[in-house]
């Protein structure tokens, strides 16, 4: 799925948020293993990455050609600062209504709007893509990101108190939202 947009951050800069492309693929690799080892509410640890940077540049062009799905990223000056991706939680009919997204964004960007600027280009791209549902899962104390979605309008629908089970700080409480687009 194809997005762009520019937008102007907190403290002036713009920032463009677009679909990742191909030649994205090293740019996209080396973030994501920077923002995954300055926080630890993200799924997994620099170390788990399965992908290389070649086949981050495919996963990267599938989403570009994908109807219903989307990898974006948010370039401020030229680098990427964070990224966000809306992904289909099934094909069968009974799960084509729901998708699920995720975002990430560089410490050093924290607190200038690209979260929720990358929060906002994900539902308005799963709402072109037809779905009714957008959810997402959030480490309870992670309450910044939590505030946001809900202001956005997500609401809780569960928690699971041992969700994660990080390395630094043992068990996480993951809390699920949901939104209907």
């Amino acid at each position: 799925m194809e997005y762009s947009k520019q937008i102007v951050l907190k403290d002036g800069r713009t920032a463009i948020l677009r679909h990742g492309v191909e030649a994205d693929g090293g740019t996209v690799f080396e973030n994501f293993n920077q923002t995954h080892g300055e926080t630890d509410y993200l799924l997994s640890y620099p170390d788990e990455n399965s992908f290389t940077a070649e086949q981050e540049g495919q996963f990267l062009k599938r989403k570009a050609e994908s109807a219903n799905e989307v990898e974006i990223i948010a370039l401020v000056d030229g680098r990427v600062a964070g990224t966000a991706g809306v992904d289909a939680i099934g094909g069968k009919y009974k799960l084509r209504h729901r998708a699920e997204f995720g975002i990430s964004v560089l410490k050093e960007y924290w607190g200038l709007g690209v979260g929720r600027a990358l929060m906002d280009a994900c539902i308005e791209c799963a709402r072109r893509a037809g779905y009714a549902q957008l959810e997402l899962t959030v480490v309870a104390e992670n309450e910044r990101a939590v505030a946001m979605y809900r202001r956005a309008g997500f609401v809780e629908f569960g928690r699971n108190p041992r969700g994660f089970n990080s390395r630094i700080s043992g068990y996480q409480e993951l809390v699920s939202m949901r939104l209907e687009l």
